[in-house]
């Protein structure tokens, strides 16, 4: 991990993988706050997901959730009876943590990006990127996190970062920073989390 005044940079390579409970994928966190909080504890966590087998999604009251599709033919989500198919790669679905869940593979394993968020403590965007320049505005009293979901980026300014796929930069001083997803193929998601209470 990188770190400086503005930003704390959270590469891809340093980041452990955790192995579902039931056996049907692992999750590598991203970022969460407060640092080190548990699943029960956090006000916002960010991961990504390599999905191999169908099944219901964990339950997780209080918490607004949105996914992305990343890698893979895509998912029919069955949330709370209602089927809802995510098959666009980086086209952000929301739904609640609270919803009873389910996940059918469309064909074969998956990778998807998710953003959790507990009601009434923290509320987020979630924004793709995909222009050759993008102005990131962190917010007073607010979080910023960018990942780089395809291509790479760079972060600009005068302590200019390069971001390979899945590395992510944390940003929680206010002020604007310059973000350069490269093309072609360039996609970084950018989170800002404002608190609610």
């Amino acid at each position: 991990m990188t770190t400086s005044e503005r930003f704390q940079v959270l590469r891809a390579s340093e980041r452990p993988a955790t192995a579902w409970l039931n056996g049907g994928g692992v999750t590598r966190e991203v970022a969460g706050f407060p640092a080190g909080a548990g699943l029960d504890r956090f006000d916002w966590r960010v991961s990504l997901a390599d999905v191999a087998t169908a099944g219901p999604f964990s339950p997780f009251p209080g918490i607004d959730r949105v996914i992305t599709l990343v890698d893979g033919a895509g998912m029919a989500l069955t949330v709370d009876g209602v089927e809802q198919v995510v098959d666009a790669p980086y086209r952000p679905f929301p739904f609640s943590g609270d919803a009873t869940t389910d996940c059918r593979l469309l064909a074969g394993p998956v990778v998807d990006f998710n953003v959790m968020t507990r009601r009434g403590r923290v509320a987020a965007t979630v924004d793709l990127a995909t222009a050759p320049t993008i102005t990131v505005e962190v917010p007073a009293a607010g979080t910023v996190l960018l990942v780089c979901l395809s291509g790479s980026a760079v972060l600009g300014g005068t302590e200019a970062v390069e971001l390979a796929r899945f590395d992510a930069v944390l940003l929680d001083a206010p002020g604007t920073h310059e973000l350069l997803p490269l093309l072609p193929d360039g996609v970084t998601a950018v989170i800002t989390f404002r608190t609610t209470h």
